[in-house]
């Protein structure tokens, strides 16, 4: 109990952070709809996200360092208010790109900050229950998210002022708290294509995660108003995808630790195939409605969220636990790549080709891993060494908690 209250500030700091985090994206996507944005345009913000959030998780340890945990926080807390509350100064597609780097960069660090005080905070008899607690609120902020958007008026100084009054929120437990913030590891040698080489089948598959859900996030909500759905539509639409994936991820890690790891990869990416396949079709035969869409990306979210972990797992095969930390970080950079350029991708299919044309790509994304999964089978032997874990996309920090959580007591 002492120790849930000494980390219950960093646990709400993690909640109020994924609540304005998660209900940017959605609101710009929506506001720039209303504004006028192509669906390349608003695809284009999302990318920005995620350059920003990439480079936050490689710099932000040195900023760390260089001021320590709290005042970081509080810059990074600072900056994505700003960026929230500008918006609406300056209507523009690349200032708004411009900020968009600067909230997922100010995000990494706060995750940075977060994490590694988690991690240093904990032993390895309270780890795994104390991470899947952490894990927990990161999903019920995410969720949180869309019930925000669906009560915002897109485009509106009162909508862009609440997310940054969340974020202002965000430091306040960590700047109460007594907890005294620990001190960073040193960071480990970065090889950014240490996954490929290790699994390519591993890399691949991370690449394939990160444009299949970053293109569901980012530009989700040009999909949702396309096949006509409002604004509270459209964030159950996005909260049905998270709360699809949360729900399988424990199915997930039981069927990944049982069965060859490539048999559940290509399970999951054919029944990611089918769902995109028919939910693409439906829209371009103007069959889609909002309940229909509702239990599509349900089943979207279910089939697609664990292929991250379980690509992450599948690479941990092979690693030795010197190289775990070094896994971690290239697999976190092969995700980026995914996740920067889909989002444009998407949205110049959707503006070319209709709503239905970024689930034919997602699906078209999916078949290409399952014939690469499927020749992949036939070269190296499979091996089973490591257990499943759902590993959230936040900063380099995360893998060192999991890898405590399964270290030598």
């Amino acid at each position: 109990m002492n120790v849930l209250i000494s980390l219950s500030a960093l646990l709400i700091s993690v909640l109020l952070l994924q609540v304005g985090s998660g209900s940017l994206g959605p609101l710009d996507a929506l506001s720039g709809a209303k504004f006028g944005f192509s669906a390349t345009e608003i695809g284009l913000l999302g990318s920005a996200h995620f350059i920003g959030l990439f480079l936050g998780c490689f710099i932000n340890p040195w900023l760390i360092r260089r001021s320590g945990h709290s005042r970081c926080f509080a810059v990074m807390a600072s900056a994505s208010a700003i960026s929230a509350i500008m918006h609406p100064i300056w209507v523009d597609v690349y200032f708004w790109a411009f900020l968009r780097v600067l909230t997922g960069f100010a995000i990494a660090g706060g995750y940075t900050v977060i994490e590694s005080w988690l991690q240093a905070k904990l032993v390895n008899e309270n780890r795994g229950r104390f991470f899947s607690l952490y894990r927990v609120f990161d999903m019920v902020g995410t969720i949180m998210a869309q019930g925000v958007i669906a009560t915002l008026d897109p485009g509106t100084y009162v909508a862009y002022n609440i997310i940054a009054v969340v974020a202002c929120m965000s430091l306040m437990p960590l700047a109460l708290t007594q907890s005294v913030p620990p001190e960073l590891p040193e960071p480990s040698r970065f090889r950014p294509l240490f996954a490929l080489t290790l699994s390519p089948l591993a890399g691949i598959g991370i690449i394939a995660s990160g444009l299949t859900n970053s293109s569901i996030r980012m530009v989700g909500p040009v999909y949702a108003l396309e096949i006509g759905l409002t604004a509270t539509g459209t964030a159950i639409f996005l909260a049905m995808a998270v709360l699809g994936g949360a729900l399988i991820q424990i199915p997930a890690g039981m069927i990944t630790d049982r069965f060859n790891r490539r048999y559940v990869l290509i399970g999951f990416s054919f029944a990611a195939i089918l769902i995109s396949y028919i939910t693409g079709a439906a829209a371009w035969l103007n069959l889609s409605n909002e309940y229909t869409a509702f239990a599509m990306v349900f089943l979207f979210g279910a089939a697609t969220m664990p292929i991250y972990s379980i690509c992450a797992t599948h690479a941990n095969d092979f690693a030795a636990p010197k190289d775990l930390v070094d896994l971690s970080a290239s697999l976190l950079l092969l995700y980026a790549i995914g996740a920067i350029i889909s989002p444009i991708v998407s949205g110049f299919l959707i503006e070319l080709y209709g709503a239905g044309a970024m689930f034919i790509y997602i699906g078209a994304i999916h078949s290409v891993l399952v014939l690469y999964s499927i020749w992949r089978m036939g070269i190296r032997p499979a091996i089973s060494t490591t257990s499943y874990r759902y590993v959230p996309r936040t900063s380099l920090f995360i893998n060192a908690i999991l890898r405590n959580t399964n270290g030598r007591k």
